[in-house]
């Protein structure tokens, strides 16, 4: 029993003391934030709704699954081409033009993406209750862990390129930023290893102050200033302002608008999620009962909430799309934090979607949070995308999966080769007679066929060997 007492962490149903529990969620904020606000400046949805969006979308995730998966709603990158082909059919000149001069999409576009983000929650929610009808033989059959295992290391190693790209100078920037990348990632890993206790829970929250500190420290000696400053039009627009808005501004809320050009190019996408979230579940579930196990208690059987989680990311999408904010998945990168750090906790969670809301009404806090220098980003992107792979690999070894079956090394050579040739050789995309597929729902849907034909007649042929 004592030896149990010892095991740090925090497992779903458990909560921190309130001082903990903000820390760790500023902690899983600073770690979806990069991302989130990225795809937002890409697609031209406002940042602040975006922020408010990915808030909301995740404290109704953890209602809406029952309090039980810890998990972080955020805008997915899955969406990008599609919403870019949904404007440039649908949008004017005019409207293009201050697309492009702004950075902004004009309200109306907003709202036809909307529109069709909202339809493609359908798609997750049928595929969830296809789950909790069909049971997990359907789940096993479509998506065994020889698919899920190494969609996951897709994941993480199609990010790689990210990563090492806001790790590496900008152009322009001098060879000093590879200081702070360095300091930022050394610092992390030597927090998570070396660190006990409660600081030992912190280390990517440090870690990034670490490279902050290394960042102030080159900008006083005169090698540059490595803060970044967020566009003022990506904050001019809000709903209310107190005063100027320099302090408090309510993001600028849409409605949808029925656009049915938006739900053909956006719905589709939708499918790409699937397997990238059944991925997530099977990694959240190791995870957490490898410290149940630590801590004496039972599995927490969360790869069994697979329905919830699916429906969940439905339903989050419809959210996210009717106050204005993109299309989104729950984040690996908030997964791989709580494998570093042990804090499993669904309160954790929810705090960090009601500070991400906060931050997107408060101007100062935007600007602070975004003007995390990109090399800290890139040091921290180095660990947790890595680390996203690695649950890829933990995956296949936790299920069992033999890696000397001859369907199995063919299903995982598919997707491992599709995902990261597609990625690294066309840009993330491949005209595949005229459909532009994605690396990843690519390779996973390539490989959910071949598994599929690799395992007709399999029974039959055990049978005929026992025979």
């Amino acid at each position: 029993m004592a030896e149990q007492e010892k095991v740090l962490g925090y497992l779903p149903d458990e909560r921190p003391s309130t001082g903990k529990l903000l820390l760790y969620a500023l902690q899983q904020v600073i770690v979806m934030f990069p991302a989130t606000v990225t795809v937002a400046l890409i697609t031209g949805f406002q940042v602040s709704t975006t922020i408010f969006a990915s808030g909301l979308a995740t404290i109704f995730f953890i209602l809406i699954t029952g309090r039980k998966i810890p998990m972080y709603y955020g805008s997915s990158f899955a969406y990008l081409t599609a919403i870019a082909s949904m404007v440039a059919a649908e949008g004017t000149v005019e409207q293009i033009d201050a697309w492009k001069l702004t950075g902004i999409l004009p309200p109306e576009l907003i709202s036809y993406a909307q529109f069709g983000i909202i339809f493609s929650g359908l798609i997750s929610i049928a595929a969830g209750l296809l789950v909790r009808w069909g049971g997990m033989k359907i789940v096993e059959k479509i998506l065994p862990p020889a698919v899920t295992g190494p969609v996951a290391m897709i994941i993480g190693l199609t990010l790689a390129g990210n990563a090492m790209m806001d790790a590496a100078p900008q152009a322009g920037q001098p060879q000093v930023v590879w200081i702070i990348s360095l300091v930022t990632l050394l610092s992390t890993v030597i927090y998570s290893r070396k660190l006990k206790g409660f600081l030992g829970q912190l280390p990517l929250l440090l870690g990034a102050l670490t490279g902050c500190i290394a960042a102030v420290l080159l900008l006083l000696i005169g090698q540059g200033n490595f803060f970044r400053q967020i566009s003022q039009a990506a904050l001019d627009a809000s709903s209310w302002k107190l005063g100027d808005g320099s302090i408090f501004a309510l993001p600028a809320f849409t409605l949808p608008r029925a656009n049915w050009a938006a739900v053909a190019a956006i719905m589709p996408i939708a499918i790409a999620t699937i397997p990238e979230s059944t991925a997530h579940i099977y990694q959240l579930d190791i995870y957490v009962n490898d410290l149940a196990r630590k801590k004496g208690k039972p599995d927490y059987g969360i790869d069994r909430m697979l329905d919830r989680n699916l429906i969940g990311d439905g339903l989050c999408d419809m959210i996210s799309g009717a106050v204005g904010g993109p299309a989104g998945t729950n984040y690996g990168e908030n997964i791989s934090t709580m494998a570093i750090t042990k804090v499993f906790s669904v309160p954790v969670m929810a705090a960090a979607g009601i500070i991400a809301m906060i931050i997107s009404c408060f101007t100062p806090l935007i600007k602070v949070i975004y003007g995390i220098p990109v090399a800290v980003i890139g040091g921290l992107e180095i660990y947790l995308f890595g680390a996203i792979a690695a649950q890829g690999i933990a995956i296949l070894i936790d299920k069992g999966v033999s890696m000397f079956d001859s369907k199995n090394i063919a299903v995982i050579a598919v997707i491992m080769t599709f995902g990261l040739g597609v990625n690294y050789g066309f840009g993330g995309n491949i005209d595949f007679f005229g459909l532009n597929v994605p690396a990843i729902a690519g390779a996973a849907i390539l490989g959910i066929i071949l598994n599929f034909v690799l395992s007709i007649g399999e029974k039959k042929d055990v049978q005929t060997v026992q025979e």
